[in-house]
């Protein structure tokens, strides 16, 4: 580690076009910051291979090239999820990993109401209706006074109970740890007390992380704990929904809808059931898109970037190795 460390913005950020947006919100806040761009897979490789870089900022780290950094110390993740890193390895080798966690929270939590709005105001109705230039009256309920269940109350689930309250609706929160509070949360669920929130809740809104106690956490069982009428709104990791079990609820009637922005596999084929579903609305993971995304990645790096220089890696922002 030295006074000023080489950082990589590798060519797995967000999008090619990206890397050179990314490193100038970096400069803009430190221009002292020595970076090297990588475009392609072939540069990012050699750039790894060099002992002068010590970081790198990027979307994902294959294995491969992991195991080509010389002298990597920290990586940058730009998203909140990290379930597709290694950490065990990263940890072997002493490799700080940091997440964008915070980045998203504000674009999710905005999806996550449009969805809502769109069930709730039957609004879906009114789309199919213009298309068809048919002039019809139909009816829409209100978000007021409903109950919102938040299952991860992080980030992204904390703003998405701030705008619940702002509603007027009752939010439910469910964290691993339910002694921590929220200001958003009228009442919080530890993990073995999830029928509980999904028997109350008019929508469930999925902002959890992906890990072993969360894959597959909404099966059959779950959507039967769950009111006829209730939603499922999806904005965390498809795995976390057992997806042929919410397509048979789904068709059976025995949920209301689900908006998922997430699938176990991306693209979703073009032969799954759920594009025809009336009562699902599906988006290509994207509702944590924002303008501000590398503005608010590169705020992230430059805190952190002055811990790490002066050898206060245990106090890094969003640190998850």
């Amino acid at each position: 580690m030295s006074e000023t460390a080489t950082t990589l913005v590798m060519h797995e950020a967000p999008h090619q076009g990206s890397v050179d947006e990314l490193a100038a919100a970096v400069h803009d806040r430190n221009p002292e910051i020595p970076l090297t761009k990588a475009y392609s897979y072939e540069e990012s490789k050699r750039a790894l291979q060099d002992e002068a870089t010590e970081i790198v900022i990027t979307r994902a780290l294959p294995d491969e090239l992991l195991a080509e950094a010389a002298s990597i110390g920290w990586i940058q993740a730009l998203s909140a999820g990290v379930d597709h890193y290694d950490i065990e390895r990263l940890r072997d080798r002493n490799i700080r990993l940091t997440n964008a966690s915070g980045v998203h929270a504000n674009p999710a939590a905005e999806q996550v109401f449009g969805y809502m709005l769109q069930f709730e105001r039957n609004l879906r109705q009114g789309f199919r209706q213009q298309a068809r230039r048919e002039w019809r009256h139909f009816g829409g309920g209100e978000l007021a006074e409903g109950t919102l269940g938040v299952v991860g109350v992080g980030e992204i689930g904390g703003r998405i109970a701030e705008l619940g309250s702002a509603f007027e609706m009752t939010t439910l929160g469910l964290r691993q740890s339910p002694d921590r509070g929220h200001d958003a949360i009228d009442e919080m669920f530890g993990p073995d007390e999830l029928h509980a929130l999904l028997a109350r809740s008019d929508y469930v809104a999925l902002a959890c992380p992906l890990t072993d106690g969360t894959r597959n956490l909404l099966s059959a069982r779950e959507f039967e704990s769950m009111p006829q009428h209730g939603v499922v709104l999806n904005v965390a990791r498809g795995e976390v929904i057992d997806e042929p079990a919410l397509i048979t609820a789904l068709q059976k009637g025995r949920i209301g809808g689900a908006a998922l922005d997430v699938q176990r596999r991306e693209p979703l084929p073009a032969d799954s059931p759920l594009w025809d579903l009336s009562n699902v609305i599906i988006t290509p993971h994207m509702a944590g898109s924002t303008p501000n995304y590398l503005d608010r990645c590169a705020d992230i790096f430059a805190s952190n970037y002055d811990r790490y220089v002066r050898g206060e890696t245990d106090e890094f922002e969003n640190q998850i190795v």
